[in-house]
């Protein structure tokens, strides 16, 4: 604050307006400090303190300035801040005049509000994250890589050293199209990540995830209400960032407001598969993978196959695909943490219904919902509903193959077929009561990483109708993405715990997709990429092996 503005608004402060249509009284402090003529011992006078103006709000409890003139209130705040101003304060175009200011914090400010910005490239980039010192040279030395909106253009020159000369600037809302063309990286808060982007770690931290520490990020931004520390004192204690009506959101990256739902491929506990849980143990299969899936706030796991009391041991050289499991193998569905079961698959009803109705009991106990399949078809096809930290999201699921896999029906237990006019219809109701809709298929199998026409037609159509995600829970092999406005489709994910290694080299591949949604928002995904080891158990992939899953797929993907 310059010299001028602070004798200005000492003069405020002092009640030393000229202006004939206001009466200015003397402070109390300023009057009992007025020696009384001839009185004995009188003490000196006080030094000069400069009277508050009356505050054009209520003071909090135990704040008693003294009183002098009114005057208007106004404040200049960051334009990358949204704020909800009382009708007492005015807002300045400029910083300079303002009497009051919310702008980056200066070394240990009390911190008013705090901005989480991303890194993020076009979802069909390869690479994962770059350092920050790697950043730092991108905005210095080659910034034309770079793309942002004004807004954060303008923070980034007050935040960072001299840089960024050749940032492509265009308004938040042509972001996606000007880095999806270019290849750019870009630079966006946190809020407004959408599907259409892949959020970049800086340093191995990705604010996507919730043990995010944002304090030392390179892109974190602290402000402070900056002012004459007295009005800044009565302010921060009726609307700082922590009261029930703060002026301005105190962070656009909650962590409370984070929800994390996990999409898996195909589960089926049989076979080789069963015979080495036998061998190795029961929770043998995700002994590499079980923190990812346990870290979901819902797991979504698709098995295919039905538990039964009567089922014989595994055998890992099976002729034949009727299919039964082992009641004990439910102790890997506990162990991964699962929250939610999908039976739309193939297999549910090889082992015929007092099977399926032992299944739905063993699910039922554990607390486990289910959908897209059930005792009945009106059972199977209804949704699966939840809520979790302010997002509501809704399951729904079919078989699109057809009434030879799909037997439920009116009396029957059964995966539920898809009637597509009912899929359509349904997905467009929960969208419009404030769901964000997760569509998952069991359709046709392919062992490519593109699919055909047919799976893209009906996937599309609940798309089109207001999914935000919809995901082949089909596929023994990894297939491509697409959009639908700001839908992401997943035609496949591969397999999660079935014996298909050395079919070939894609049966060895798979995805775990780790959707993040945000205070009622779908932010988009985090592909997590596994390769198996043997019949049973998968790991993490290496870089080089991801790199070449993700080159795979989105080449066949068409982008």
């Amino acid at each position: 604050m310059n010299r001028i503005l602070l004798a200005g608004i000492c003069i405020l402060l002092a009640g030393c307006d000229s202006s004939p249509s206001i009466r200015t009284q003397p402070s109390p402090i300023q009057a009992e400090n007025i020696p009384t003529p001839g009185a004995e011992n009188a003490t000196a006078p006080t030094p000069f303190q400069p009277a508050l103006p009356t505050l054009p709000f209520p003071t909090p409890e135990g704040f008693d300035p003294p009183v002098s003139t009114p005057y208007e209130l106004t404040i200049w705040v960051h334009p990358t801040l949204e704020t909800d101003l009382p009708p007492f304060l005015t807002a300045s175009l400029s910083r300079e005049t303002a009497i009051l200011t919310i702008d980056l914090a200066e070394n240990q400010e009390p911190v008013f509000a705090t901005r989480t910005y991303a890194l993020a490239a076009p979802f069909h980039a390869i690479e994962d994250g770059i350092t920050s010192t790697e950043l730092n040279r991108l905005w210095t030395e080659d910034s034309s890589t770079l793309a942002m909106s004004p807004e954060t253009a303008a923070l980034l020159q007050n935040a960072w050293e001299p840089g960024g000369a050749d940032a492509v600037v265009v308004p938040a809302t042509e972001l996606v199209e000007a880095a999806w063309n270019s290849g750019r990286f870009a630079i966006l808060p946190f809020h407004q990540l959408g599907p259409k982007w892949k959020v970049l770690a800086v340093d191995g931290r990705s604010p996507l995830h919730k043990d995010f520490d944002p304090e030392g990020d390179p892109l974190t931004f602290h402000f402070a209400l900056q002012g004459d520390p007295r009005i800044v004192e009565a302010l921060n204690a009726l609307f700082g960032p922590d009261t029930p009506a703060p002026l301005t959101q105190k962070t656009n990256r909650d962590p409370g407001k984070l929800t994390t739902v996990v999409l898996t491929g195909v589960t089926a506990l049989v076979r080789a598969t069963a015979f080495t849980m036998e061998q190795r143990g029961l929770t043998y299969p995700a002994r590499d993978i079980g923190g990812w899936l346990r870290d979901a706030d819902i797991l979504h796991i698709s098995n295919e196959v039905p538990f039964a009391e009567d089922c014989p041991p595994p055998n890992p050289l099976q002729v034949g695909v009727r299919f039964c499991s082992d009641e004990k193998y439910i102790t890997l569905l506990e162990d991964i943490g699962t929250d939610i079961v999908e039976l739309t698959g193939d297999h549910f009803h090889d082992w015929g219904a007092a099977a399926m109705l032992f299944t739905l009991d063993l699910y039922a106990e554990r607390g486990w919902p289910v959908y897209g399949g059930g005792a009945t078809y009106d059972e199977g096809k209804q949704a699966v509903l939840f809520e979790r930290n302010g997002t509501r999201i809704a399951f729904i699921g079919c078989n699109g193959k057809g009434p030879v896999f799909a037997r439920a029906s009116a009396s029957d237990p059964g995966s539920v077929e898809c009637n597509m006019d009912w899929m359509t219809s349904e997905t467009s109701r929960l969208t419009k009561a404030g769901y964000q809709v997760i569509a998952t298929f069991q359709h046709n199998e392919y062992y490519t990483y593109a699919v055909t026409e047919p799976i893209k037609r009906d996937f599309r159509a609940v798309a089109d109708a207001g999914a935000v995600i919809v995901s082949g829970s089909q596929a023994h092999h990894p297939h491509g993405f697409e959009f639908r406005e700001n839908a992401l489709i997943h035609y496949g994910l591969g397999n999660l715990f079935f014996d298909q290694l050395g079919i070939n080299p894609g049966t060895e591949q798979a995805f775990i997709d780790r959707h993040v949604f945000y205070d009622g928002r779908y932010l988009g995904v985090e592909l997590l990429t596994i390769r198996f080891e043997d019949f049973a158990r998968a790991r993490p992939m290496t870089i080089d092996e991801r790199m070449n899953l993700l080159r795979l797929v989105f080449e066949a993907s068409i982008w």
